[in-house]
């Protein structure tokens, strides 16, 4: 039987987000894993996030698709400095390409390094990335039972973002179920209900990113 194949996979993957890490701490840079369902915000939100840090900090962006390099594209528009990595089918980024994109990146004097994980709530929750924090992207259109649906994405989440309140009148979502759903599944998430159209709630998210940078940094 070749059932200890997946387990290796995983143990693989697993040594090398330690490698991963190393390399982010030796340069203080802060790691962000940014997963979620396709079409729920993620580079919306990294385009808000660059606006905001623009004056502050120095953001870098590795983005995974499966195919077309358009989301890339945005953020470097927005002056971002963004690798695309193409999986050609595969579901989720691993450990070995985050190290082979790395080679493309100028990470000297970069405070917060965003991966852009690609679209849905299963793969991408079960491999590590040498991140130091999962954020996971919901928006209110998916509905409130997602928790309930994909737990393990909530469970190892630092951050959960519901993003496009504004809709809120025109959609079948109970934002407190949300909360208390995925508050059952992980009791420490910190959770931000963010409207990157209206711009609302993004200044809490954005306060949180800078406090995680300063952290990393060893800055008050």
């Amino acid at each position: 039987m070749k059932v200890p194949v997946v387990r290796n996979i995983l143990e693989v993957n697993e040594r090398l987000s330690q490698e991963n890490r190393k390399i982010f701490d030796a340069k203080k840079v802060l790691v962000l894993n940014l997963m979620s369902s396709p079409g729920a915000g993620k580079t919306s939100v990294l385009e808000r996030t660059a606006e905001a840090l623009q004056d502050r900090y120095k953001m870098a962006v590795i983005e995974g698709d499966i195919q077309s390099s358009f989301d890339a594209e945005r953020l470097q528009r927005k002056g971002v400095q963004a690798v695309q990595i193409n999986t050609d089918g595969a579901c989720h980024l691993d450990s070995n390409m985050i190290r082979m994109a790395m080679d493309s990146l100028q990470l000297e004097g970069v405070d917060v390094l965003v991966i852009e994980n690609v679209g849905n709530l299963v793969c991408p929750a079960e491999f590590n990335l040498g991140e130091h924090h999962k954020v996971t992207i919901l928006s209110v259109a998916e509905g409130d039972d997602k928790p309930i649906k994909y737990p393990l994405m909530f469970q190892i989440s630092s951050v959960l973002l519901v993003n496009k309140v504004d809709l809120l009148p025109y959609v079948d979502c109970d934002l407190h179920a949300i909360h208390q759903r995925a508050r059952q599944l992980n009791p420490t998430l910190e959770i931000f209900d963010i409207s990157c159209r209206t711009g609302e709630g993004l200044e809490a998210w954005i306060a949180w990113l800078e406090a995680r940078i300063r952290e990393r940094k060893n800055l008050p």
